[in-house]
């Protein structure tokens, strides 16, 4: 990797496929080889920048041997071609011995977890993150979802060498277009709110997106990026509009005690089975979609798979 991480930001500058993680029917096992046949299938469909072990992938379910596993399995299944960011986090501890085996297995980056602890302390944070960004040569993405990581502390981060990214996925635009004018470092910043708000982030200064329905409709994601990429705003809202009921969709509450976005990841492996891709059952705390919401997810890949307006964007 070239010292000045410049091959990874270029590589970070599109849509990065947050990819899920298969299990066995009892879900007591990850499926590596069907890790690598969905990694390889979204390849085959135009993605270069994998996000193995992320929110989507069930990171906080999965043990630290399945994380490595994840990671390297989709490093190996890929070519030389692609930037990999394997997600880590946790202690210092565990989340360097994430780092060092990523770095070992030929991984690009890694992004950092967004921080869970019942307290913080943000002189604290800093000092997590400068130790982890010290004991690597991997590029580091920040996962911003809350206040932990404050503008003080992005500021602080965003001056070290290997910090070349942040993954914000809040829904703030306000904050967003403040933070890209203010932050003192010079970072790529992704737009981890996904295809709904990509346009208007992307206006705002987000030089990439992250992506969860891609796993299992890659072509108008990747059709959406290149909208973006080529300033094409009115074929990229149109993109964004034909996307949105997976989106809106995949942020309701769950079933019974009602927790946000709940659907998410069912949403994308249900949507994968239904693309003859490896999705599977969700471990818990998540649970598997009723019977009418795989209804739903049914009835909207046929929408955008068969309707003549939403067919002709991909291209």
């Amino acid at each position: 990797m070239a010292t000045d991480y410049a091959d990874l930001r270029e590589g970070l500058q599109s849509v990065a496929f947050t990819t899920s993680t298969p299990f066995s029917t009892d879900r007591e096992r990850i499926f590596e080889e069907q890790i690598a046949e969905n990694a390889r299938t979204l390849y085959d469909a135009g993605a270069r920048t994998f996000i193995p072990c992320g929110n989507t992938g069930e990171y906080y379910s999965l043990s630290q041997a399945e994380r490595i596993s994840v990671v390297q399995t989709t490093i190996d299944a890929l070519p030389g071609d692609v930037t990999v960011v394997g997600g880590a986090g946790g202690s210092t501890k565990n989340a360097i011995e994430l780092l060092e085996a990523y770095e070992a297995g030929g991984a690009d980056a890694a992004m950092v977890m967004y921080p869970r602890h019942t307290y913080i302390h943000e002189k604290g944070l800093i000092e997590y993150y400068r130790t982890l960004a010290d004991a690597t040569d991997l590029g580091l993405v920040l996962y911003k979802r809350g206040d932990l990581l404050s503008e003080t502390v992005l500021d602080e981060l965003s001056t070290i060498k290997n910090v070349v990214a942040v993954k914000y996925a809040v829904n703030d635009v306000k904050l967003f277009s403040r933070l890209v004018q203010t932050i003192s470092g010079d970072i790529e910043w992704l737009n981890g709110v996904a295809e709904r708000y990509a346009p208007t982030y992307a206006m705002e200064g987000a030089t990439g997106f992250t992506t969860g329905i891609g796993n299992f409709v890659p072509q108008p994601v990747l059709a959406l990026e290149s909208a973006l990429s080529a300033g094409e705003w009115d074929r990229a809202k149109r993109i964004r509009d034909a996307l949105r009921p997976f989106e809106d969709f995949r942020e309701e509450d769950g079933g019974g005690v009602a927790f946000g976005s709940a659907k998410n990841v069912p949403v994308v492996k249900y949507g994968q089975d239904l693309q003859g891709m490896a999705g599977g059952p969700v471990r818990e705390p998540l649970v598997e979609l009723a019977s009418d919401d795989r209804e739903r997810v049914e009835r909207y890949l046929d929408r955008l798979e068969n309707d003549d307006e939403a067919v002709s964007l991909r291209v």
